[in-house]
């Protein structure tokens, strides 16, 4: 019988009060690719980083490949032949991609390095195909880049177990195909792939077997193809769910006065004359490609990228010189794409986040009044269901998916104007989806006007009650969601156009 590439044996992992990992046995077979599902919180990605050596367990055994470990962290784990790309990616931002990738691996002849990186490089990227330049610095790169030098990284290292967390989480569907393409190529290699992810119908689709984990522990491991979609939920959060969207809150009437409106935004070269309106209660979608401008535009109206031409209108007035700090004092919030880079302060509390925004209402003779940063915090923590209630806590210590309900109360707390929501459920499980989709639905229904972002089509046509799409930084049509395919809207935003009867596609 061969030997399992990995098996833990009643492992447990504490953090403070928090037990994250409680008395977890897995095997994991070699050459396979075995995905991990849970809800945010249930422990999949600490269970990951045990077997990757960023944590080590407080009890418990474990083996690699027949062996049993000790003193194990992630030089121990590489030399083992085991590597983890983390969520939080940890690559050096001023170094370049190719330095990233062969960093601590540099060869050298009598002392003195030797370059011969590029050629080192090009041969390592034939082999994947990710076309990245190895001479670009890693800040100048997309996430979803940075995670392709992640794997790079791990390649470099001769890896025969790669523990990839989220890898897809912020990737288009083309580039995720990719991805999964080059796990299938790695598992033909030999090597065993660890999938930690949210994306069910990937974890399906692409995995020999899967185990579901709630509350920290291992609820079953199963053949993939003895589970369904339906099925995974249930075992995740111990319970049926309606994955269907929320009911929205009535459309505004057109003779209602728009909230924000654009007319004929630029932006650099990503937006080229944008026009669009967004009435208050109402949500509106902006549906485009990666590189499409949708991004920018959202900054652009906080005032983090440039007005270089047009008009931005709140309630009808011109807003001038847009900035962060006077879209903040008009009620415009963005709640961003990257909650760890651009929403949240991860070394602080709970509650210092949440306040963040609002010290101006919390200070007393130039001091802020603990007492109302608590009492702010608490009601708006007990108002989104963040677990824990603890608001004393740090912010990185939670799960993605209640560290987004935080980056909501932060802005829910100002009474907002104007919401814009960039990728709001990038990153969360399941049922803390359908918890953000109703804060949505309620922000809209407070009166709020919503512009909502999402590289998930299902999520924008489910949620909105009208979507622009957009194109190379120009809107190029409004649809309705009710009487408007998911299909139909990718077609048009790749350019193309569906011939009737079969025959077909044609550009548009």
């Amino acid at each position: 019988m061969t030997e399992p590439a990995i098996r833990l044996e009643h492992v447990r992992k504490r953090f403070g009060t928090t037990q994250a990992v409680d008395d977890v046995s897995i095997s994991i077979d070699a050459g396979t690719i075995h995905a991990l599902v849970g809800e945010n919180g249930a422990g999949k990605s600490t269970l990951g980083k045990l077997i990757g050596g960023v944590h080590r367990p407080d009890e418990g055994v474990m083996r690699i490949a027949g062996r049993t470990v000790s003193g194990w962290d992630t030089r121990t784990a590489l030399g083992a032949g085991v590597a983890m790309i983390q969520q939080e990616l940890s690559l050096v931002p001023d170094l370049t991609v190719g330095e990233n990738v062969f960093l601590g691996l540099e060869s050298s002849r009598i002392g003195w390095l030797r370059n011969d990186l590029a050629g080192r490089y090009r041969e390592l990227d034939g082999r994947v195909g990710f076309g990245l330049p190895p001479d670009r610095p890693v800040h100048a790169l997309r996430i979803a880049d940075q995670q392709k030098v992640e794997i790079l990284r791990a390649l470099a290292r001769d890896a025969r177990v790669i523990i990839m967390d989220e890898p897809t989480s912020s990737q288009t569907a083309d580039e995720t195909e990719k991805l999964h393409a080059i796990m299938r190529r790695l598992q033909r290699e030999g090597r065993t792939i660890v999938y930690i992810t949210h994306f069910l119908d990937a974890a399906l689709d692409q995995s020999d077997a899967v185990s579901v984990m709630r509350d920290g522990r291992l609820v079953r491991t199963t053949p993939s193809t003895r589970q369904t979609k339906s099925s995974l939920i249930e075992a995740m959060l111990g319970r049926s769910l309606n994955l269907t969207f929320p009911p929205l809150p009535p459309r505004p009437p057109h003779t209602i006065a728009p909230v924000l409106e654009l007319r004929d935004l630029v932006s650099g070269k990503a937006v080229q004359g944008v026009n669009l309106a967004v009435r208050p209660g109402e949500i509106v979608g902006l549906a485009g490609l990666v590189g499409s401008g949708r991004s920018e535009i959202a900054r652009a109206i906080y005032g983090a990228e440039p007005l270089d031409g047009g008009e931005i209108l709140l309630l009808g007035s011109t807003y001038s010189r847009p900035s962060p700090r006077r879209s903040i004092d008009r009620r415009v919030y963005l709640i961003p794409e990257d909650r760890r880079r651009q929403g949240l302060v991860m070394t602080q509390w709970v509650s210092r986040n949440i306040s963040l925004p609002h010290l101006g209402q919390l200070v007393r003779l130039g001091l802020v009044r603990p007492s109302a940063e608590r009492d702010l915090a608490e009601r708006m923590v007990e108002s989104l269901d963040v677990h824990p209630r603890r608001v004393t806590m740090d912010v990185a210590t939670l799960s993605g998916g209640n560290q987004q309900k935080v980056l909501f109360g932060k802005w829910m707390a100002g009474e907002p104007r104007v919401v814009i929501l960039d990728e709001p459920t990038r990153g969360v499980d399941i049922g803390a989806k359908r918890q953000i989709y109703d804060l949505v639905v309620r922000l809209a229904g407070s009166g709020a006007g919503i512009l909502l972002i999402s590289s998930e089509l299902e999520e924008v046509m489910g949620l909105c009650h009208r979507v622009y799409l957009i194109r190379q930084g120009l809107i190029i049509e409004e649809v309705e969601p009710h009487a408007t395919t998911v299909e139909d809207v990718l077609y048009r935003l790749f350019g193309l156009a569906r011939v009737p009867g079969g025959g077909g596609e044609r550009v548009l």
